[in-house]
Parts: structure tokens; C-alpha cells; sequence
């Protein structure tokens, strides 16, 4: 059992309480283990797909994955980490973003012991009096403790009541769905404790909080955001994928090792180190990272394509392949090109070499 947890809790950042997790593990029967993700965007990213990634280790010890595509929720907008509401998404953005979610899903999930669920199917049914009875259930102190809501209260940022009401929701996905494991990033914490008192409020076993850290984007400063376009997404082409790690602050070897990629703590060690030394040495590290990232979703092939065409492109100075032709030309531009040409091309000695023969020497 300990092997179990050793390998579950590996990189994670917070698990609350860690030895309720053990005694889980211990129930002889799967876990149901649960996931939120909220479509605000269409892409999966490697930030995203690091708590997919330790769901999929879940699922290869037999337990049962939930996703959770808060097709509801994601219309309010999750405010964890943010100093100002959110925009609300209309329902037709997000169904339209989780459509395009879920197909990628399955990149790194597998499609055994696995529930795919909509919040919408608890949370929309829901009337006042069941609002009324969830609300009951936290007070604002409560709510202010948590790190974000704080700091804008105490900087008078307004903060709306439709945001104290997205961990309510988020935890009562947990209560519809009876987790007994919740994931999530770092920012998702206080979320997912609000999770296990609802649970408690309703009757049930309350779930684990396990967190893994965010990943920080390719700007080398903040997490890894579609709205910052500063992210890799798990289908981007190979090259283009490889390319954007080797981008990476040499500083950012060492998260992207731990959670982008399967390598073993030894190998981890050795790049982070190889990192920190700086110079070729990091370049390397780097190089390894991004065969390993790009192989994970494409296979060695591809990753050593995808190296190859970084190579001509940036280390050989050659211009990439494919690139379309351009003409910059109007038709009248290029009849009087044609004209021009037939007059430089006569051929004098009076006048020694034509165009066309210094063209040909210059090449």
C-alpha cells in the first residue's frame, strides 16, 4: 500500500490529510477520483494536462476517474488567483469550448474506468431553496480567508457575490458526484477543502484535497494561460511543441522535467542540475525535456522529427521547408519586369557581362 501512495502523491504539492488518503487506499474497492476542468478555452495545455497526468496514475492503479467539465460553472469563472472578476462566458461559448475538450481528453486518459460528467446536470436543476440551504452551509469569514479574497478586500477591490458562490459550486460537485479524491493545481485548494466541508454538511465521507503545482508558462513568470498566451497545448504540432520548450528560462527546467514529462528522479536531478550550471549544458537539458514532452503525445518519431526540423531551423540557419511561394507583384508590375529583362539580358561587348551571366557568378 505504501508503494500505492508513494507513486500517487508523487510531485504533489498538498495532500489534506494524508493519511485519510492511506486509509482510503486501504478500502479494497476503486476510489472515485475526481477532476474539475472549466472550458474557458478550447486548447488542453501542458498546464492543464499536469493534474490529467497524476488522474491517468489514478486510473493505472485501478481507481475510477471523474471529469468534471464545469459546463456550468465555467459560465461564472473560477476566481482563484485572480485580482478581478472574471468575464462571464455565455452557455453556447462553453458548450462549444468543452465539445473541443473532450476530444483531446483522451490523449492522456484512458477510456476505461473513466466518467466523463457535466455540473450541469446537478447544478441547473437546482432552485432558490436549494441555493439558499448551500449558502447556509459557509459565512463570509469563512470565505475571506481564503488567500486571493482576502488581499482584494483588503485592497477595496470589489468582489461579487456570484465569486463566493464558485467554490460552493465547485464543492458541491463533489457531494453530487460522492468523491472520495479530488484534484487540482495549487490555486485550487481552498476550493477543494470547501469540497470536503460540504461533504461532511451532507452526509458523506469527506474527500482528499490533492493539489500538484502549477506550471509556469513559456514567459518564464506566470502560470501557464491560454488568455496569456503564454502556453504549449497538447495538440500543437511536434516541431512547433519542441521548438516552444527549448524557448523556456533555463530556471523552468527542472517543473518542466517533473511535470511535463515521466522521466525517473535520477534523470530529473541531472537535467535540474545540468540547468542550474548553465551554458551547452542547459541547451541539452532542454532538448531532452522536449524529446520527452513530444514523444509522450507523439511518439519517438515524431520527436526526433520534430528535433531535426528545430535544428535547420535555428542551429543551421537554414529557412524551414514548405514555405509557399510569394509574389509581390501586380500582373502590370510583372509585364514590365519581363520587359526590363529582355533589354538587361542583350548581350554587347561594349556593354561586357549581361545580368543574367553576374546573377549566375553571384550564385
Amino acid at each position: 500500500m505504501k508503494g500505492q501512495f508513494d507513486r500517487l502523491t508523487r510531485h504533489a504539492e498538498h495532500v489534506v490529510p494524508a493519511a485519510e488518503l492511506k486509509a482510503k487506499l486501504g478500502l479494497g474497492r476503486p476510489l472515485r477520483v475526481k477532476l474539475g476542468v472549466d472550458p474557458t478555452a478550447r486548447d488542453i495545455t501542458l498546464g492543464w494536462a499536469v493534474p490529467l497526468r497524476k488522474l491517468r496514475q489514478f486510473q493505472d492503479e485501478g481507481h475510477v476517474a471523474v471529469l468534471i467539465m464545469g459546463d456550468f460553472t465555467g459560465r461564472i469563472g473560477d476566481p482563484s488567483g485572480k485580482s478581478q472578476t472574471r468575464p462571464q462566458l455565455s452557455k453556447e461559448e462553453v458548450g462549444a469550448n468543452a465539445e473541443a475538450c473532450v476530444a483531446q481528453l483522451l490523449d492522456i486518459l484512458s477510456e476505461d474506468n473513466l466518467e466523463v460528467r457535466y455540473n450541469s446536470e446537478w447544478l441547473e436543476s437546482m432552485n432558490l431553496e436549494d441555493v439558499l440551504k448551500l449558502t447556509s452551509m459557509y459565512t463570509v469569514a469563512q470565505m475571506l480567508e481564503r488567500d486571493d479574497f482576502s488581499k482584494r478586500y483588503a485592497d477595496q477591490q470589489p468582489i461579487s457575490i456570484v465569486e463566493f458562490m464558485y467554490p460552493l459550486l465547485q464543492g458541491y460537485d463533489s457531494v453530487a458526484i460522492e468523491a472520495d479524491v479530488e484534484l487540482g493545481g495549487t490555486d485550487q485548494l481552498f476550493n477543494l477543502l470547501v469540497g470536503r466541508d460540504l461533504q461532511r454538511g451532507f452526509g458523506q465521507e469527506p474527500q482528499v484535497a490533492l493539489t500538484m503545482p502549477l506550471l509556469v508558462g513559456t514567459d518564464g513568470i506566470q502560470k501557464m494561460s491560454q488568455s496569456l498566451n503564454n502556453y504549449i497545448a497538447i495538440r500543437e504540432e511536434p516541431a512547433e511543441m519542441f521548438g516552444k520548450i527549448m524557448s523556456i528560462p533555463d530556471k523552468l527546467v527542472g517543473q518542466y522535467a517533473r511535470l511535463g514529462t515521466d522521466f525517473d528522479d535520477q534523470r530529473i536531478a541531472e537535467v535540474e542540475k545540468a540547468a542550474v550550471v548553465g551554458g551547452p549544458g542547459a541547451g541539452q537539458a532542454k532538448r531532452e525535456i522536449a524529446r520527452g514532452v513530444v514523444a509522450h503525445y507523439y511518439g519517438s518519431d515524431a520527436a526526433a522529427a520534430a528535433e531535426t526540423q528545430f535544428d535547420r531551423q535555428f542551429k543551421e540557419q537554414a529557412a524551414p521547408e514548405q514555405i509557399p511561394p510569394l509574389s509581390l507583384m501586380t500582373p502590370s508590375m510583372e509585364s514590365a519586369s519581363t520587359s526590363r529583362a529582355s533589354w538587361l539580358s542583350w548581350d554587347s561587348p561594349s556593354r561586357g557581362p549581361t545580368l543574367a551571366v553576374l546573377s549566375r557568378r553571384k550564385a
